[in-house]
Formats: structure tokens, sequence, C-alpha cells
């Protein structure tokens, strides 16, 4: 399993899950779909995504990656989780393929997703990639558009040493004469996917330079937009997805919705709002900004790439606190050094490490840390370490919790 060990359980391969859907009699061909690449952003996207053509009332299914807590949540319709019993039956099903075919855990769950979605009839799937784009598993759909939220230097072990290499990647979800929404327009990477496009015959649009977002304000459960496409009248728009970085995923999204309905799907303003207001009661998100309690605050949030961390401590800067308190974990194959330099040195750490054997050694983590004079104490376990933070912080401190997904995942 590449979430736990790592670059060892990665298969750079469509072969096992074209010959796994074929077993299954191809589910893929069986249900419309979007299909979301991108560095950061694209969980969020896809959640806002199915959010918003659940609120229509589309039978809308849901493929993410990774999960927080139960393996369930990486398939979803209409924010339900798949039932224990339809896991169990699908791998009961494909038992000897599995043994045959020796496939991914990646692979098997796609093949699960896509067997799921077709015969519960969705009328559209938000697929999520794994990976890059090119050679992910989730790469076997002809999906009514793409969006590409944005491009950072993550997995460049497999992905590439660049942005223009890892760009190539994650163009590989460009179709013949699909549409193409990118989210970001950035030097490195826009001739890359202009390139791909007019391979592909595929319209793209760069939604960065058409659609204007205006911060107006934040509460502790909602925030405010107001939202502008090119010369047209602007409007307000509400979000419960807190993070700022969020008004970097909604062009994609408002312009996905504004593509969608000029091929034929009916999808209403009030949809979109009311969509974007319940994103996570409607679509079960979890990790992103999150809130998990007050007095003291406690903040959660995923970012755990050079990119995503910066977010992430632009929006510390936002909040109001006496003392911060930072518990911290990472993986050992993400460039550590680059997001350790990113926090900041008068916050007191509590190092650890989650229950994973990707995590980076909490040993190794405070050693490189301190030489980013960033000091505190280590801890064997996540529990363990938010519990010293809690102990140490006073009512108007501020404690946050991140650095890995995994570690985020044990507190949520």
């Amino acid at each position: 399993m590449f979430t736990k060990v790592g670059a060892s359980a990665y298969k750079k391969d469509l072969s096992n899950t074209i010959v796994l859907l074929r077993i299954l009699g191809n589910p893929e061909r069986k249900f419309k779909s979007i299909h979301i690449a991108g560095t950061n952003g694209k969980g969020s996207s896809s959640h806002m995504l199915a959010a918003i053509l659940q609120a229509q009332g589309y039978k809308t299914g849901l493929y993410t990656s990774p999960h927080l807590r139960d393996f369930r949540e990486r398939i979803r319709i209409n924010g339900e989780m798949i039932s224990e019993e339809a896991v169990i039956a699908f791998t009961e099903t494909m038992k000897t393929a599995m043994t045959d075919i020796a496939p991914s855990f990646f692979e098997m769950t796609v093949a699960m997703a896509f067997d799921h979605f077709a015969k519960s009839k969705v009328d559209i799937a938000i697929i999520e990639t794994g990976m890059g784009g090119r050679l992910d598993s989730t790469n076997v759909i002809q999906p009514e558009l793409s969006l590409i939220t944005n491009i950072g230097l993550d997995h460049m072990e497999f992905l590439g040493n660049d942005l223009a290499s890892i760009a190539g990647e994650k163009a590989g979800i460009i179709k013949q004469e699909i549409p193409v929404i990118i989210g970001k327009t950035q030097q490195e990477t826009v001739p890359v996917f202009i390139e791909k496009a007019n391979e592909k015959s595929a319209p793209i649009t760069f939604v960065d330079q058409v659609w204007k977002i205006h911060f107006v304000e934040r509460n502790d459960s909602i925030q405010s937009f107001e939202v502008q496409r090119l010369n047209e009248t602007s409007f307000p728009l509400k979000l419960d997805l807190l993070g700022s970085y969020q008004a970097s995923n909604l062009p994609g999204i408002l312009e996905a919705i504004r593509q969608l309905n000029e091929i034929g799907w009916s999808i209403s303003d009030q949809s979109i709002h009311k969509g974007l207001q319940a994103v996570k009661s409607s679509t079960g998100l979890m990790g992103r900004w999150q809130l998990l309690s007050t007095n003291p605050r406690i903040i959660c949030d995923t970012g755990h790439n050079e990119d995503g961390i910066k977010e992430v401590m632009g929006m510390l800067k936002n909040e109001c606190y006496m003392q911060l308190h930072v518990v911290i974990g990472m993986v050992g194959d993400k460039e550590v050094d680059k997001v350790l330099q990113l926090f900041p040195k008068d916050a007191q750490y509590y190092f650890t490490q989650a229950a994973i054997p990707r995590a980076m050694p909490v040993e190794i983590l405070q050693t490189k840390a301190e030489a980013y004079k960033l000091q505190g104490s280590a801890f064997k376990n996540v529990t363990e370490a938010l519990e010293s933070a809690k102990r140490a912080a006073e009512n108007d401190d501020l404690i946050f919790v991140g650095g890995s997904t995994f570690v985020v995942a044990e507190v949520v």
C-alpha cells in the first residue's frame, strides 16, 4: 500500500486496472464522470463539485484518496460511504483475480469504486486522481470534462523534478476533444498544458484569467466571497470550507459548473449556493482547516507539501492567539527541509509520528526541525503529543495539528 509504505507499493502502469475492469464488465463505461488532478486542492475541489451536483438532485458518486478514518470514505454516493457489506462482497468476488493479477491496493480500490458507481446507477461521478494523472489508475475514464487544479513540487520521485515534468504527468488526464480546465496559470506549466490540449483537440480554459475571487469575511463556520467572471456582474458566494486557499479552488469549480451547463447538464445558481454552503455535511469532507475545539482553539489541516504549508502558514497569520502550539509529524519521503523552514520559530513544537511505516521517525524530525530553530519536545504518538499541547495551552492560545495527512487522520 503506497499510503503506508511508499514507493515500493506504487505501480506505474494501467494494465492491472484495465484487466480488473474488464473482469467486472467495464463499469467505467457505464456512468458519466468528471476527472480531477493537481498537486493541491483536488480533494477540496472534488468535494465541492459533488456537493453542488448533489444539491441539484443528481445521484453523485465521489472517489477520493487517501481516507482519514475509514477506508470507505474513498467511495461515496451522495455523501454516503460504500457499505461494509458491499466492500466485503466485492472482495469475495474478486479474490481469484487478486491472486492472479496481484493488483496494488489503489488499483483494487479504483475497480471497487467504479463497480459500485455503475451498479448504483449514479448520474455522474467525481473522480480524483491518486497521484499524477497519465499513469494513474483512474485514467481509464472518458469524462465530461477534466480539471487540473495546480502544479507543485510533490511526489517528485515519481512525477519529475520540476514543474514542467510534473505538469506533463498531470496533463495525461486530458482526453480527445474533452474540455480541460486549468486552475492556475504558471509560467513553467502553461506551454505543457497548451501543447497537450492542442494534441488532443481539447478546449482549454485557464480559469484564474477568467474568474476573480475577492475575499470578504470569515467566521468559524463559513467564509464569504465576491465572485466575478470576466466582465459579468459580480455576485456573493458563501463556502463552509474555511481555508483561505479555497479561493484558489473556486474558479475551477464555478467554471466546471458553467461548462457542464453548456453541454446539457442543468445546475442552477441556487444549487451552487446551497452546495457550497454545505460541502462538509453533504460530502463528509474532513481535515481542511478544520476547527476541532475552542478554549483553546485547535485547528488541523492536511496540507503537507511546500505549497500546501505556505497556504497554512498564511492562515495561521490571520488567527489571533497569545501562544502558538504546533503538533507536527511528517512522512519520510517528502521534502521535509523545504517545509520545516516555513514554520514560525516562536511557536512551541510537539514533534510526533503517525502510526504508519512511511512516517519520519520523530527523533529525525526533531533534529531536522532544530536546524531551523524550531524548538519543542518529541512524542512517540500523535495522541500523546496533542494531549501535551492541550495541557500546556492557555485558553487564548492556538494549537495547530498538521504536517501530514496521516497525523490529521488521528485527531479528526
